[in-house]
């Protein structure tokens, strides 16, 4: 009866009321928040796998110096010269304390993966190569394992050695093969060679955190913290080189006639 008849406990009741409402909507909109994330997080992988996929990088572009004119169109011409592809999947399974480390991805798009693809992470970092499908799932020699063998060079100077893993320190790898005429500085990024059918040119493997002097040979023992977070891996791309098989193909061949 007081709030009803009186202006003055009608505007006070009226304050506390929205106060209290406030405060109830606000705590409802932080847990609807919270449990919007993950559909958030799945959109933004798929996203990145589209991004990925438009990158320049990932086609061969066809020499228009001399070629034969036809009288038609053809729609999205460019995507019958793609050389990668990237499919998106999920980390349900990571080790970095042991000496053959591995990482275990899921994906619903797996029947399109297989043995031998490189997988990077979300900022494109190179994480490791598929070893091993079962299932939906793919298991992936990490970059943190003591029979990883990977073709690095450096960005500044051009050139490549090959990166490895003592099994000492997680996210710290070795780059060797790198002569001691090379001009190299602490930071210096450290990307894929494109030297193999795994990974294309250019995906960041790390960045020079020490050099030292090989006292037997003429070259540089080269310290590199990794570009990936191996310790916070929760999705990550697998590249689909589509010109892989055909190219191992032709190795082999040369291999046979050789002997």
């Amino acid at each position: 009866m007081i709030v009803q008849y009186s202006k003055y406990h009608q505007a006070m009741f009226g304050n506390s009321a929205n106060r209290i409402t406030g405060k109830v909507n606000a705590q409802y909109d932080r847990i609807e928040y919270y449990f919007q994330l993950k559909r958030t997080n799945d959109s933004l992988v798929k996203a990145n796998e589209t991004l990925y996929n438009k990158l320049a990088s990932n086609y061969n572009l066809p020499d228009s110096g001399s070629k034969q004119m036809i009288d038609s169109i053809r729609i999205d011409s460019i995507l019958q010269y793609r050389k990668f592809n990237y499919i998106n999947a999920k980390v349900v399974a990571n080790s970095v304390t042991s000496q053959s480390n591995f990482v275990v991805l899921q994906s619903p798009q797996i029947a399109q993966m297989r043995v031998g693809m490189g997988i990077v992470g979300p900022n494109n970092e190179v994480v490791g190569v598929i070893t091993d499908i079962s299932g939906e799932f793919a298991v992936v020699m990490s970059l943190l394992h003591k029979d990883s063998k990977i073709s690095g060079k450096l960005l500044k100077t051009g050139e490549t050695g090959t990166i490895s893993w003592d099994g000492k320190y997680p996210n710290l790898v070795t780059l060797t093969g790198i002569p001691k005429s090379t001009k190299i500085a602490k930071g210096d990024s450290v990307i894929t060679s494109g030297f193999s059918t795994v990974f294309p040119k250019g995906l960041l493997l790390g960045r020079v955190d020490e050099v030292y002097l090989e006292t037997s040979t003429n070259n540089y023992k080269i310290i590199v913290r990794t570009a990936a977070n191996f310790h916070n891996l929760e999705y990550a791309y697998v590249i689909n080189n589509l010109q892989q098989a055909t190219i191992e193909k032709l190795l082999e061949k040369a291999k046979i006639n050789s002997k």
